[in-house]
């Protein structure tokens, strides 16, 4: 596939507004806010429509998917989620994808607020301090990248995407085949088939310009539908078997974090110049996964039904 050259931003503005950000990075990050605050309240809705709903049966995808879809409750949050989804495109094809999910995954901020002052779910204080040390490293990621903030650094090569879906969807489906009943595993699997398809979005945003609907047609596109829906479901069972912050924290956690690992693996982002920088970078990833590793309680076994 051919994509915009790397480094470069299509409506010129990088050029003239250097050392800066560009408008067109600007709005993707407002974007990418917005997205924030969409995604932990349909998250938060999802929770409540899964909980009173039949238990999920992953291998009865499309009969359990009708089930859900029949609680008010779960199609309010899937009608949120999805018009965050929308915001969350247009922020992909405009920003830096590390930057852009950075700021998305700064929104965690949120969760726990919106969780006890607004839905009434009872939040412990290790999840507090959870979800407030991952939004803290991935705001230190943010940090970190000054000099990808110029253009959407969306060029990429074939092979690298498909190893990199190949990775990220098939480890979501094994680690779901293997630990079918564990809630936390599950949040962490339908995380990463979430990052499968936040970066089909972005490589297929480099073709917006010359295909115009057309992207539509094309097998990213199904890549994007299949991993959307899948980890979906795989969602909503963990919701269904553990507690709403630690289980919204692992899948955001998990999906952030590695679609911010396709910036330099997928996207050519450059890696932060100097060794301080680099520093950093490593140390918030490794305090974002401690922050995870806090967050979830014991799981619990299944309600019967």
């Amino acid at each position: 596939m051919r994509a915009a050259l790397p480094g470069r931003c299509s409506d010129g503005l990088a050029d003239t507004l250097e050392p800066g950000m560009s408008v067109s990075v600007a709005i993707g990050l407002v974007l990418a806010l917005l997205t924030a605050f969409g995604s932990v309240a349909g998250f938060l809705y999802k929770f409540r429509g899964a909980r009173s709903t039949p238990e999920v049966e992953l291998s009865r995808p499309i009969h359990s998917t009708i089930l859900l879809f029949r609680s008010p409750v779960y199609l309010l949050g899937i009608a949120i989620g999805l018009s965050s989804w929308v915001v969350h495109v247009g922020a992909l094809a405009l920003a830096p994808i590390s930057l852009a999910q950075a700021t998305v995954a700064g929104g965690l901020v949120l969760l726990t607020v919106a969780a006890d002052q607004l839905f009434g779910i009872e939040v412990t204080r290790r999840e507090w301090i959870g979800v407030t040390l991952t939004a803290a490293g991935l705001a230190a990621l943010a940090a970190t990248l000054d000099g990808d903030a110029r253009s959407a650094h969306s060029d990429y090569a074939d092979g690298t995407l498909i190893a990199f879906l190949l990775v990220t969807a098939g480890g979501g489906l094994l680690v779901t085949a293997l630990f079918s009943r564990r809630a936390g595993v599950l949040a962490v699997a339908a995380g990463l088939l979430w990052a499968a398809s936040d970066t089909s979005i972005k490589a297929l945003s480099s073709h917006l310009g010359t295909l115009g609907v057309g992207v539509l047609w094309q097998p990213l596109a199904l890549v994007i539908f299949l991993a959307s829906m899948v980890g979906l479901l795989i969602s909503a069972r963990s919701l269904q078997l553990g507690d709403a912050v630690p289980m919204i924290l692992l899948t955001s956690a998990a999906a952030n974090l590695t679609t911010i690992a396709s910036g330099p693996i997928v996207f050519g982002e450059p890696l932060p110049a100097g060794g301080v920088a680099l520093v950093v970078r490593l140390v918030a990833f490794a305090l974002v996964i401690l922050a995870a590793s806090l967050t979830p309680p014991p799981v619990r076994a299944p309600a019967e039904t």
